[in-house]
């Protein structure tokens, strides 16, 4: 079944929108790893919902329960289960959805292969389920800090306003000084004014994150079908509202001749083997080649707006929707951490999988 991710480093999620709670269990991380509630509290807060007004402002704690797999503030080597405690739900706000199916959302399609769903907050298909990856992904980002490999994401787009400025000349220190989470303050503020004037609007916008992955070991990824940058792009699409993934030079890349593109190979002070350039986006063959690896992901406007759209019923009826409740504008702010997570389950599973034929 798809619920679970991962061949070394193993997670298992659990859990709907608007059940008792969501939660994950993660098999396979190495024992003695020193990680508290706390280090992974703070991801959660960062993913949370009523944390600025430019999110939803459902209220919740979001506040991490770990059931197994820690002592004393470290790792047993045996399953972490992990859950947190849904509170703050409002199933009144999504009576009328019952027999409705909301326009670029998952109803239809669950009803016609399940037979039956959850309609209150759309249950599995909501994300609420990422908290779960996030907890895990506190975890593998720990452990992956102690190899010195460092992850880094932030919001590089929303709508038509861009960053103009390479993740080389950032200051990703500055990612989380603002409400919106991008690293340039006046290209932040503008983005949050669009954001803000979409919301009076009732309306809600897309954009871009940028992920940045340094210190990976040169050797990360396996031929044809596990590649590493196929894997980050599968982990990256299994995210909501995702409608998009590229790495390195990506689409760009195909405006350039190939002697513009390749990247050459010179060998620095230190005698380590570098390229000149990064089109690659540090990963060749589907192996990471020791450069810093970068990629973008695309994210759709939020599907549910309150306003009215024209739907059917599950028994073909034509329909007015409008949405109703708490729901972000701009997604983007609560799903930096989230991509932050995802791109350490992978980087971690593949870090593991080399160690063992090493």
């Amino acid at each position: 079944m798809s619920n679970s991710y991962g061949k070394l480093f193993k997670i298992t999620t659990f859990g709907e929108s608007h059940g008792l709670s969501v939660g994950v269990v993660v098999d396979g991380c190495p024992a003695g790893l020193e990680i508290t509630a706390e280090e992974i509290q703070q991801e959660l807060d960062r993913r949370r919902p009523g944390q600025s007004n430019i999110t939803t402002q459902r209220k919740e704690e979001d506040e991490i329960i770990i059931l197994s797999g820690l002592y004393d503030n470290k790792t047993t080597g045996t399953p972490i289960a992990m859950m947190v405690n849904n509170k703050n739900q409002a199933g009144k706000d999504y009576s009328h959805l019952e027999h409705a199916f909301r326009p670029s959302h998952a109803d239809y399609t669950y009803t016609t292969k399940y037979g039956l769903r959850d309609h209150r907050g759309g249950g599995r298909s909501s994300a609420r389920e990422t908290l779960a990856r996030v907890a895990a992904g506190a975890i593998a980002s720990k452990y992956l800090k102690q190899q010195g490999i460092q992850i880094a994401s932030y919001v590089s787009a929303v709508g038509n306003i861009a960053l103009k400025e390479d993740y080389r000349a950032l200051d990703l220190s500055l990612i989380d000084s603002n409400k919106i989470r991008c690293p340039e303050p006046e290209t932040a503020e503008a983005m949050i004014k669009l954001v803000e004037e979409t919301r009076k609007n009732r309306d809600t916008i897309g954009g871009v994150i940028t992920c940045v992955i340094k210190g990976v070991p040169v050797g990360l990824g396996e031929p044809a079908f596990d590649k590493l940058h196929a894997e980050l792009g599968k982990a990256m699409l299994s995210i909501n509202a995702v409608k998009g993934f590229e790495y390195g030079s990506g689409f760009t890349g195909t405006t350039m001749y190939g002697s513009q593109h390749n990247d050459e190979f010179y060998t620095d002070e230190d005698g380590k083997i570098r390229t000149r350039t990064n089109h690659s986006g540090g990963i060749q063959g589907g192996i990471s080649n020791g450069e810093d690896i970068y990629f973008r992901v695309a994210f759709k406007p939020v599907a549910t707006i309150l306003q009215p759209q024209t739907s059917i019923n599950d028994a073909g009826e034509t329909i007015t929707l409008e949405g109703k409740g708490r729901h972000d504008p701009c997604v983007l702010p609560r799903a930096v951490p989230i991509v932050d997570a995802m791109a350490a389950l992978v980087i971690v599973d593949f870090l593991l999988r080399q160690k063992a034929i090493r």
